[in-house]
């Protein structure tokens, strides 16, 4: 099986340089704060970070601090490698985080300061946000994130987080409000903490926790071919990928948004009715979509694709079992240009193009964001806070805001996926969608109404517990 031959992303960050670490607390002296801040110390410290600790006493002053940490680097005299940011933070609206003086604080604009560092360009970006509504004690995310990142920091970091969710769902009361941990990557490449596997293999343990595929793979297929030239192409070849990894498919065309919703429903009734055991369920989503989550029915009236996923969680028959979501739609009007690094010399320019490498890279990539016990942007009120949030996989064919590039060829996401995934489908699926997003992200693309290169990335938003192979 694959684990004994562990694939190697083509991408894989350069971490020769420094590696900072920022801690912003607002919790106001919330019960096991400090021990928190002190097992983050004892992180750093284990993985070669110099930490910067800010305790803020009001939400507003979280940008300062983020845009004076930007300023530090940029000065920085020395390669940086990698940058971690922690907010200590209650949040009690989506994509917003709450100071102890009532003050909120949008979670994109920090996230968008940082990615504006010239001194990060091309370098990782980790934002770990944490937070609880009644002490730090009870998340035990903290100490199994830092347990792992000490013994095991030969594994790449979507290993390692994937193998914490597992770990924690494991130890969480369905009686709480915790929230099950997710993450959201734009990663290009493979993010090692330590030593790679490759400098290792003979002693390197392989995380262990597997997604059983024995039984039945079945996936369902919401696509709007109207007003949307290569969605045929696309259909064409998820067809082609389906039959590689033996998936049972369901195609339904042009889809109202009541079908949206009513196509699921009934997805959902015959798999809790099927006598067979189920595996994994793959839905791919395709029609134009708008922020926010929101997909455009053949009648133009708009679907939530949180409703589709709340409805695909309540599968009996797929508790446990992998959710993958394949959403390629718009989520936005804004067309980016990406950055560029700082002005280089001739001689720089001359390599850089020798050396085939990207002068210029999506604004939103490199950036992974991880929730503890903490409201995603994906999040609603009345979504379960327990472990019916795990093992789901969203995989978005763009950045939140931004548009999704296709052609009368197909779309770049569907198209690159589906090779990726055919020369290599014995391979972990984070993996390989990581893969995809590097060469998305390496693509220059032109808009039908824009004549100058823009970049794209994708957004993979995972609450997996175990790795997950499409094919064994």
């Amino acid at each position: 099986m694959s684990g004994n031959s562990p694939f190697q992303l083509k991408g894989e960050y350069d971490m020769t340089g420094a590696r900072v670490a920022l801690t912003l607390c607002a919790l106001g002296g919330q019960i096991g704060e400090d021990r928190a801040v002190a097992a983050l110390e004892a992180m750093y410290q284990a993985l070669g970070f110099k930490n910067y600790l800010r305790r803020v006493a009001k939400a507003q002053s979280f940008q300062k601090e983020l845009a004076h940490f930007r300023e530090l680097l940029d000065a920085y005299r020395n390669p940086i490698s990698c940058a971690l940011v922690v907010l200590l933070a209650h949040s009690e609206c989506r994509g917003w985080l709450l100071g102890p003086d009532g003050r909120e604080v949008q979670e994109k604009e920090l996230v968008g300061e940082l990615s504006h560092c010239q001194a990060l360009w091309g370098k990782a970006k980790v934002f770990l946000l944490l937070g609880s509504h009644d002490n730090l004690e009870s998340n035990a995310f903290l100490p199994i994130l830092t347990d792992h990142c000490r013994h095991f920091p030969h594994w790449h970091l979507l290993e390692v987080l994937t193998q914490v969710i597992g770990k924690v769902t494991q130890e969480m009361p369905t009686t709480t409000e915790h929230r099950c941990p997710i993450f959201h990557s734009s990663l290009r490449g493979a993010l090692y903490f330590g030593r790679t596997r490759s400098q290792d293999l003979e002693v390197s343990p392989i995380p262990q926790g597997v997604y059983d595929m024995s039984g039945e793979k079945v996936a369902l297929v919401l696509c709007v071919t109207q007003d949307r030239p290569g969605a045929e192409q696309d259909l064409k070849a998820l067809k082609r990928l389906f039959q590689t990894l033996g998936f049972k498919s369901i195609l339904k065309m042009d889809p109202t948004a009541q079908d949206f919703r009513k196509e699921l429903a009934q997805f959902r009734e015959h798999l809790d009715a099927c006598r067979t055991t189920v595996s994994c369920a793959l839905i791919a989503l395709m029609a134009h979509g708008e922020p926010q989550g929101r997909l455009l029915g053949a009648d133009g009236q708009m679907v939530e694709v949180e409703e589709m996923v709340r409805e695909l969680s309540t599968c009996q028959v797929l508790r446990g079992k992998a959710k993958v979501f394949l959403l390629q739609g718009c989520r936005g009007s804004n067309r980016d240009p990406g950055m560029s690094p700082r002005a280089l010399p001739w001689l720089g320019r001359w390599l850089q193009h020798w050396l085939q490498r990207p002068s210029t890279i999506p604004s939103h990539a490199d950036v992974l964001r991880v929730y503890a016990n903490m409201q995603d942007v994906s999040s609603r009120e009345d979504f379960p806070r327990n472990a019916d949030q795990a093992d789901i996989l969203r995989v978005y064919s763009a950045a939140e805001g931004y548009v999704a590039y296709r052609d009368e060829n197909g779309s770049d996401f569907i198209q690159t996926l589906v090779e990726v995934i055919i020369a290599d489908p014995h391979q972990d699926l984070l993996e390989l969608l990581t893969e995809v997003n590097r060469q998305l992200c390496e693509m220059d693309v032109l808009g039908p109404d824009c004549d100058e290169i823009r970049k794209m990335n994708l957004e993979i938003r995972s609450s997996l517990r175990k790795r997950l192979y499409l094919k064994v």
